[in-house]
């Protein structure tokens, strides 16, 4: 099978241009990775090309050793991803010992997998170990209004969860878990990885101060879904804050703990706070 013609390349292309169409991805922003199924590996591992060098990763990823992963190129712009899916992503390779990575198709004009590839790779360990192996997808995203919240609200992850659940009575049934909230931090490097990564130990999402967010997920539609969600809570709440400060009314601890046992999720106590 062609690479083109397999499904989950056609997932992740239409997931990177669904969050163009969506105003996530200003010019080169944001960056998508995919760890690939065995057999999805095996079904177009006839146009690998496996002689290219090996690059380090930038960390060590011990637990992704000889796994493979379709990602999105540094430099590469969202928008682009159906025009020419060979020129803009890349299928990598994990080395033996999770310290290397070589590119085994794609980036057919050059370049390199996203910058963000040391954060991708960590989280990638993290959420596979966590979830069983069912996270496959991470997403990173400069959505408008998590944005700007990260300048008005309190940098903290009780803070952050509370008033996006408090904002559509679906936002803790969608990520029950709540967010995290990395400080602003410079990209690209392991400092920002690590404290994604541990973050990743409790949630799904991901909030970075004044730069964007980083999803987890099992599948491209689980984890846009959750991408999409958390922003349109930042929406709501960027709206309401703006027509006045306090709000007369909103949902309660004790609305969330029946929301909780009615849908049969297990909301953390330490959000459920009284203001």
């Amino acid at each position: 099978m062609k690479v083109l013609d397999a499904s989950f390349v056609q997932g992740f292309i239409r997931m990177g241009y669904d969050g163009f169409l969506q105003n996530y991805h200003e010019r080169n922003g944001g960056n998508l990775s995919y760890r690939i199924k065995q057999e999805e590996v095996e079904s177009v591992r006839e146009n690998f090309t496996p002689d290219k060098p090996w690059q380090p990763i930038g960390t060590e990823v011990p637990q992704l050793a000889g796994e493979y992963f379709m990602v999105t190129g540094s430099g590469k712009y969202f928008r682009n991803l159906p025009l020419d899916p060979e020129a803009n992503t890349a299928i990598i390779e994990v080395d033996e010992k999770g310290e290397n990575y070589r590119i085994v198709w794609g980036l057919c004009n050059g370049g390199r997998p996203t910058s963000e590839l040391p954060s991708h790779l960590m989280n990638h360990e993290v959420k596979k170990r966590v979830s069983n192996g069912r996270h496959r997808v991470i997403y990173h995203a400069h959505p408008t209004n998590v944005i700007a919240l990260t300048f008005v609200l309190p940098l903290t992850d009780e803070v952050f969860t509370r008033e996006l659940w408090e904002m559509a009575t679906e936002c803790p049934v969608v990520f029950p878990d709540g967010v995290g909230v990395v400080p602003w931090m410079v990209p690209g490097g392991r400092e920002i990885a690590v404290a994604t990564s541990r973050l990743m130990e409790q949630y799904d999402v991901a909030i970075w101060a004044h730069h964007g967010m980083f999803c987890s997920g099992e599948d491209f539609d689980l984890t846009f879904g959750l991408m999409h969600t958390v922003e349109k809570a930042a929406e709501i709440l960027v709206k309401v804050l703006s027509i006045r400060p306090d709000k007369l009314q909103t949902i309660t601890p004790q609305n969330f703990r029946d929301l909780a046992k009615d849908f049969k999720v297990t909301l953390p106590e330490k959000f459920l706070y009284e203001k």
